[in-house]
């Protein structure tokens, strides 16, 4: 069991992704319309996403974050917002405050990290109204697991039906599943899996100003059969 004084995280890959800012904004604008009002982030790291989740119109954001000097740095950045309340702890079982509290629970680049996946999404389930959303944003493809992932603390990475089959199973309707970023196949594989590279800033920033806003605009309109990543979205009845 790992405690909080334990629980230290170096994001370097966090520290990459904040040049992603169009990255960040295409995945928002797919999973818009299930925020609802109150909205529980899982993992909100140093709060690269919080800040794009605190421009939609929400009334209140409950960022945890179980790391320590992540959560120092998500503080300093939103400890001026009166809609977000950051939390230093895991999202565990939801207490009576919590219990059916939520329009939604996001995951963006946070489940892969959960050893026991089944049991967290349980906890969402818990957690959400009747009608809540549970937002899942994932690496996708077990082929592209690389030393990368293994050193940032992926479990695992997903395949569309494995994902499904397991939020359907805690209980949710599913609303989306669909694979996301279908051309970041290719540079990974070749930098992370074959050559082995670790992800850097220079890198993400490219990949963010030259390919992102076109692919956004072929797979919206063309969903892939595959991608990088993976999208599912499910209901609470």
């Amino acid at each position: 069991m790992i405690t909080l004084e334990e629980n230290l995280y170096f994001g370097k890959d966090l520290e990459a992704m904040q040049f992603a800012r169009r990255y960040h904004t295409w995945i928002i604008d797919e999973v818009r319309p299930y925020f609802g009002r109150r909205v529980a982030e899982v993992g909100a790291g140093c709060g690269n996403l919080s800040e794009f989740l605190l421009q939609q119109p929400i009334d209140h954001l409950s960022a945890f974050e179980p790391s320590s000097n992540m959560f120092e740095l998500l503080q300093k950045r939103l400890g001026s917002q009166s809609r977000v309340v950051a939390i230093n702890d895991f999202f565990g079982k939801p207490t009576e405050a919590t219990t059916e509290n939520y329009d939604s629970v996001v995951y963006i680049n946070v489940m892969e990290h959960i050893e026991d996946d089944s049991a967290e999404i349980r906890n969402a389930y818990e957690a959400l109204k009747s009608q809540g959303h549970i937002v899942i944003y994932v690496p996708a493809l077990a082929w592209l697991y690389s030393d990368f992932d293994r050193v940032i603390g992926h479990f695992r990475r997903y395949h569309k039906r494995e994902l499904v089959d397991l939020v359907k199973g805690c209980g949710f309707e599913i609303v989306q599943a669909k694979y996301f970023d279908s051309l970041g196949i290719i540079p990974w594989y070749l930098s992370a899996v074959l050559f082995r590279r670790k992800i850097s800033s220079t890198n993400v920033a490219l990949y963010d100003r030259l390919a992102v806003p076109v692919l956004s605009r072929i797979e919206r309109y063309l969903p892939p059969w595959i991608g990088k990543n993976l999208l599912v979205v499910g209901r609470k009845p």
